[in-house]
């Protein structure tokens, strides 16, 4: 066993040149590669060092070599190492002939061949891209060129054998003049514009010209045969997932690409392949503009070259605009925002992709002046950065010395970025912590130490910066209210006023109990928190605290606007960066001290989600529409990779919390009213259970595999969650838990369809585990709180039943063994995430109980009884009935008008089955009214004490109070309820009804 030649490890630590020893080592295990690369190394002066500097900045590389020494050996002994392929798909062919790929006759007996046979291709040409990358035998532009077309051949050689299989089981995709269709792939971000990391995923989205049936030639359905037609579109999606299964999936192999759909429209919730008229139709009309930004790097890479072209005409105009675009900016700054509290709350300041000055600022200055300028500049509409750069230099839209030095910052944020990548093959632009990691990244980098390397990365970020900051810059900074501008009110802060002194100065400023607020402030100033800061954050509370009684001053009621702004810094106080945030926008502090000096519950959410002050600093205007909310927060995820839960959940949390701040403000400035607030807070919860049910089917698809459903298919999601109480009602209040049943329709036989790293699970079980996740995600506490707690006790059985249960069993449920009382919580049952033919089903379920002809005697007597129960069990008790009355429990509350719209219901919709198109009290109080249930005035009545209750418990919850309010409260109201309930269910009333 030859050593490793020494000369080759000159000038490297020792600790590297142990683990390259080590990798030589690993490769001296295997005979006879080991004996021909050892001569091979002796012969080439040249090799030993090359391969010193790979195994020092690959561990991937180092540990491939390792196990399978052959693959290094071909690649030397083939010259591949020193060349550029000159045709990728040529070199595919010959690989096949290599390893001897048989293509197989089916799908089934295909697909372990043909992830095999990918997976090997991928680590020889991965190992060859770092090699040359790492041995300076490529620069940057080829190595991303190499890696983005290794992806090219490996979608396209795929497809080829895939759409043939699908064919094969479903027929041909054919238009109406009997072409033939083929699936085009879109590439988006950078492998779109060619410029793939070593350990980039690809983000792709998937279409095909037109709907319609596949066709089945006669003579391919016999006896045996088993050819069903489907929809184009269910074909395409079926062959779309079979490609992302061949690619994604990892197998003892690895994986060929890790692939993102994240990126078509409507995200995960749309559909996985969509038509060319769907998707003009939808960027027309909800496109948005951070998917302008993704389109403008969109390549066709697979499919007919004819169809593809048509397509990116059809996009082009939602890309880019006939006009100079400068709306554009204003929604990069929205962008910017977005990543920048990503980047805060993640502790993300060392990522070189989205940190200050990072791969994400440059790429979006180049982006967003192709956009303003590239409708009328046709050079511009381009995916690769380089190109669109140098026809930026080229027609003067960038001055040619800023334009080198942002290509000279992006070669090296690049080249760094793939030298992160290469240690192991992850997908990582974090800057290591490890000493030795560090240094094996400088050597890669060719910079004697981390030290030199970090000063030459911060130069090049503060010049990303800057010129980020220059394009994006917001004019006229406003200063902040009533600024204390002869520093009394800072000397008065930190005690250097006699106290006379300090008092009269909070009197002039509108203070009316100084007394208070300075006793406040001495008590703080004396405490262990203020005397434990450090000087920097002692400084940045001086500054701050000046600053806050002057604007607090300016309010309505200064000394509780101060107090309670004041709450909120000592529970921030260790965080001072948030302090220099407020300091810096006086809106954000306007609007801090506005909010907090009108609700306490404000206080205390922005205490625990200091985060939460991004939102201040923009405008809260009113809260955007369910459509806009999709929009936000798939905007959010598909910036966390598809593995990453921690990251997912805390993502979830800041959404939530985000949007119900704004609709907070919105409350409390009554620019809204009552019946919007409980729509947007319920459209809030909608979204992120649409989320929250999609990332968790991901997960277990992952390690599952796909589930079969009840006629034995696979690859769709059977599943659906039933939202029932105050969000089947779409009448959520401010921390208002979610009532929720979980339905599915899986085989009870049939196990899920895995590769060959996954663990196949019967399919029922799987859809158990589905529902286990989605708890989990809902209910879980981390540092930023809890989505929802969630309630499934309305399901069939209560605590005592299955979790997810089948559909078949919620109605044998619901028809034979259910209580009054869930019919009446069937009542406000609503779909609110899932499958579209699972929720057309749970609505013909619903809707085939609720209609049944009951005895009403029976019924008015379950719903007075149980209506008795919860008032004894949960209403204010009989001793203080006088002094408080609930809201919500009490008699003449909320519940007895909705215990009247229920048995309304239960009773007459055979009679009236309109009272089951909503599941809202308000629209089922105006079918009341319509067809003669109620009197208008009793229908009236009931509406606007519902509104009134409602309001007031919305009041309640902005200042922190429970759902008790005097006793002398709502006596009208109260007693209008009392006495429909009294005439509804009398019996000689509930008789005739």
């Amino acid at each position: 066993m030859k050593p490793f030649p020494p000369s080759a490890l000159a000038g490297m630590p020792q600790n590297i040149q142990g683990l390259i020893k080590r990798y030589w080592q690993n490769i001296q295990v295997h005979e006879p590669e080991s004996i021909a690369l050892e001569a091979l190394v002796t012969d080439n002066p040249e090799l030993p060092e090359m391969l010193a500097r790979v195994f020092a900045a690959s561990d991937y590389a180092g540990i491939l070599c390792g196990k399978n020494p052959g693959l290094l050996l071909n690649l030397i002994t083939s010259g591949d190492l020193d060349i550029s392929y000159p045709d990728w798909d040529s070199h595919l062919q010959k690989m096949v002939l290599e390893y001897e790929f048989i293509k197989p006759a089916t799908w089934q007996e295909g697909e372990t061949g043909l992830k095999r046979f990918l997976r090997k291709f991928r680590q020889r040409e991965m190992l060859r891209i770092i090699w040359r990358d790492l041995s300076g035998k490529a620069n940057l532009i080829q190595t991303c060129a190499d890696i983005s077309n290794l992806a090219d051949v490996c979608i396209n050689f795929s497809l080829a054998h895939l759409a043939e299989w699908c064919e094969l089981e479903w027929g041909s995709p054919v238009d109406d003049t009997g072409e033939r269709q083929s699936l085009v792939v879109l590439a988006m971000g950078k492998y779109g514009a060619q410029e793939l990391n070593l350990s980039s995923d690809i983000d792709l989205i998937f279409a095909f010209p037109e709907n319609g049936e596949t066709r089945v030639p006669e003579n391919q359905n016999g006896p045996g045969k088993k050819v069903r037609s489907c929809t184009i579109q269910a074909f395409f999606i079926k062959l779309g997932q079979r490609l992302i299964d061949v690619l994604d999936t990892p197998t003892e192999d690895g994986f060929v690409f890790r692939v993102d759909m994240r990126l078509r429209p409507y995200g995960g919730a749309g559909g996985l392949a969509l038509s060319f008229g769907a998707l003009e139709e939808y960027y027309q009309s909800q496109g948005r503009d951070w998917e302008r930004f993704a389109m403008v790097k969109a390549r066709v890479v697979s499919g007919s070259p004819q169809a593809g072209a048509e397509l990116m005409e059809t996009l082009r105009p939602f890309v880019y605009r006939r006009y100079l675009d400068f709306a554009t900016i204003e929604a990069l700054r929205d962008m910017k925002r977005l990543i920048g509290q990503q980047v805060r709350r993640k502790g993300m300041e060392q990522n070189i992709k989205l940190g200050r000055g990072g791969i994400r600022e440059l790429e979006f200055i180049v982006q967003v002046l192709q956009l303003i300028h590239g409708g009328r500049n046709k050079k511009l509409q381009q995916p690769s950065l380089f190109a669109a750069l140098a026809v930026l230099v080229e027609d003067a839209y960038l001055d040619a010395a800023e334009g080198a030095k942002l290509e000279a910052s992006y070669q090296f944020l690049r080249r760094l970025e793939n030298c992160l990548q290469a240690l192991a093959d992850q997908q990582t632009q974090q800057l290591p912590d490890e000493p030795e990691n560090c240094q094996r990244i400088a050597l890669a980098m060719a910079y004697e130490n981390w030290e030199q390397l970090v000063m030459a990365l911060d130069g090049h970020r503060e010049q990303v910066a800057r010129q980020f900051d220059e394009i994006i810059r917001e004019e006229g900074r406003v200063e902040h209210e009533g600024e204390d501008e002869d520093g009394v009110l800072g000397s008065l802060w930190q005690g250097q006023l006699e106290d006379e002194v300090a008092l009269n100065a909070l009197q002039a400023r509108g203070f009316e109990e100084p007394a208070v607020v300075l006793e406040a402030i001495s008590t703080y100033r004396s405490s262990k928190q203020y005397l434990a800061l450090e000087k920097t954050g002692r400084e940045r509370l001086n500054r701050f605290m000046a600053v806050l009684l002057a604007v607090a001053g300016h309010t309505e009621s200064p000394d509780l606007a101060f107090i309670r702004v004041f709450s909120f810094v000592q529970a921030v106080t260790r965080r001072t960066a948030y302090l220099v945030l407020l300091l810096e926008n006086a809106l954000a502090l306007r609007q801090l001290v506005d909010l907090c000096a009108a609700s306490p519950w404000i206080v205390e959410y922005l205490s625990k989600y200091p985060v939460l002050l991004d939102e201040l600093l923009k405008p809260l205007s009113t809260p955007p529409d369910k459509n806009e909310l999709i929009a936000d927060i798939r905007q959010q995820l598909l910036r966390i990779p598809a593995d990453d839960f921690d990251q997912q959940m805390e993502s979830l949390r800041y959404f939530k919390q985000a949007h119900v701040l704004k609709v907070a403000a919105a409350d409390i400035a009554k620019t809204m009213p009552l019946m919007k607030i409980s729509d947007y807070l319920s459209y809030i919860a909608e979204v992120v259970l649409e989320q929250v049910l999609e990332l968790s089917w991901d997960f277990l698809v992952s390690r599952h595999g796909y589930p079969a459903n009840a006629a034995g298919e696979y690859g769709t999601m059977d599943f659906v969650i039933i939202a029932y109480g105050k969000l089947g009602g779409i009448e959520l209040n401010y921390g208002s838990d979610l009532d929720l049943v979980f339905l599915h329709d899986g085989h009870q036989e049939l196990a899920t369809r895995a590769g060959v790293q996954q663990r196949q699970l019967n399919s029922t079980s799987f859809y158990a585990r589905l529902g286990q996740r989605i708890i989990t995600m809902l209910n879980t506490f981390t540092i930023s709180g809890r989505l929802y707690e969630v309630d499934t006790r309305l399901r069939p059985s209560g605590a005592s039943g299955s979790l997810v249960s089948s559909l078949s069993a919620f109605a044998q449920y619901q028809h034979e063994n259910a209580w009054t009382w869930e019919h009446q919580a069937l009542v406000r049952a609503r779909p609110v995430a899932g499958e579209q033919n699972m929720a057309r089903q749970f609505y013909e379920i619903r809707w085939q109980v609720l209609v049944k002809a009951r005895d009403r005697e029976k019924l008015r007597q379950d719903v007075v009884d149980m209506r008795r129960r919860m008032r004894e069990e949960l209403g204010s008790k009989p001793h203080r009935s006088a002094a408080v009355f609930h809201l919500k429990h009490d008699e003449g509350g909320i519940v007895d008008i909705e215990f009247i719209v229920q048995y309304l219901v239960l009773s007459a919709a055979a009679d009236c089955p309109e009272l089951l198109d909503y599941p809202d009290n308000m629209r089922l109080l105006e079918i009341a009214m319509k067809h003669g249930l109620l009197t208008e005035e009793e229908g009236i009545q009931l509406q606007e004490s519902y509104i009134a209750y409602r309001s007031g418990l919305h009041r309640q919850a902005l200042q922190n109070s429970g759902s008790e309010v005097s006793g002398s409260s709502y006596e009208k109201e109260r007693k209008a309820v009392t006495a429909i309930w009294s005439k509804v269910f009398s019996e000689e009333q509930a008789g005739s009804r």
